[in-house]
């Protein structure tokens, strides 16, 4: 089969080559898929530059979120996995399971991590649901406890996890407080239902954000860049309120200032998405449900902002890893 592998550790761009492969054999606990789409995320990127927590032995194919249809399911794992709850010939989403990606014509997926794929979106936005919404309602919903009425702060508002979040907040009842870079961006948080708009490279970020969230400051932030975006967060974070810590797209890994959150009363709250897969695989469960709920309503609908042939895919990944897109870009099997 056709697949597109990491060969060395550098830029997308330039370290992913087209070959052939062999078909990967089905361990058990895992399906194996006849890949329909291929959501790019940040860490296909991180991953093919070596600098994610993951790190496949080379080569590997990238592609962390698909959608696809079932073509053969493993043996459950006793302890690990119960009903494999999708059958040969299910259309599903959910996460792969490396070395064996979604770029690629076939993909493995560990069953924990494998949903049915919500039929009111078409396979390039279903392939979107898993990742950055999941990380989404766990974040605002477990960790957060966002309640209807208070104030959300979502950084990274135009991007695939932070336009997730936007949509989820909305959907808990919360007022948005997206902060993008530029004005393309800002129209892409909007979209998303974004109650108000910071743009941060208009400058003075913390003066800004103090205006749109009131005196009471902010109930929630939601963070996946770190970085300034995150010391802007702890001055504008009110009382009792948490900042949700998500990833660092920025580069830059804050270091905390407990004594700041001991005064002014916030927690700061990590999530790591993919540990509940891990060790309680109903959290995700339940969370798919709900997204597939909403999408069926129409409150959550994942913003494709481009559908790349397969040809193309180091190139947009290569975008990606720039901080060059809005929404999701999806590579199509076709």
């Amino acid at each position: 089969m056709q697949a597109w592998q990491v060969t060395t550790l550098g830029e997308p761009s330039d370290v992913l080559a087209l070959g052939d492969v062999a078909v990967p054999e089905v361990p058990d606990g895992h399906v194996r898929v006849r890949v329909l789409a291929t959501a790019l995320n940040f860490p296909d990127v991180l991953m093919a530059r070596g600098h994610y927590q993951v790190r496949p032995d080379l080569p590997f194919v990238p592609g962390v979120e698909v959608c696809g249809e079932v073509l053969e399911i493993g043996s459950p794992v006793v302890g690990v996995t119960t009903d494999p709850h999708v059958m040969v010939g299910d259309r599903v989403v959910g996460t792969t399971a490396m070395p064996h990606g979604g770029l690629a014509e076939q993909a493995l997926l560990p069953l924990a991590g494998t949903f049915p794929a919500p039929p009111s979106l078409d396979d390039a936005q279903a392939s979107c649901l898993t990742i950055g919404y999941q990380t989404a309602y766990v974040g605002l919903v477990r960790r957060a406890a966002l309640q209807p009425g208070e104030t959300l702060v979502v950084h990274a508002a135009a991007g695939g996890v932070g336009s997730a979040a936007v949509q989820v907040g909305k959907a808990l009842g919360g007022r948005v407080v997206a902060v993008v870079g530029g004005e393309a961006k800002a129209e892409v948080a909007r979209a998303a239902g974004a109650d108000v708009v910071v743009d941060r490279n208009a400058g003075d970020l913390v003066g800004h954000l103090k205006e749109a969230v009131g005196r009471s400051g902010a109930d929630v932030v939601f963070d996946p860049v770190g970085g300034a975006s995150y010391e802007a967060s702890t001055k504008v974070i009110g009382f009792e309120g948490r900042i949700v810590v998500v990833g660092f797209t920025s580069g830059a890994i804050p270091a905390p200032a407990l004594g700041h959150a001991l005064v002014k009363n916030y927690s700061i709250l990590g999530l790591h998405w993919g540990l509940y897969l891990q060790r309680n695989p109903a959290v995700a469960r339940q969370a798919h449900e709900v997204l597939t709920a909403w999408s069926a309503e129409g409150l959550v609908k994942p913003f494709v902002s481009q559908r790349i042939p397969f040809t193309e895919a180091p190139a947009a990944m290569a975008r990606l890893g720039a901080g060059q897109t809005t929404g999701r870009l999806v590579v199509t099997a076709s």
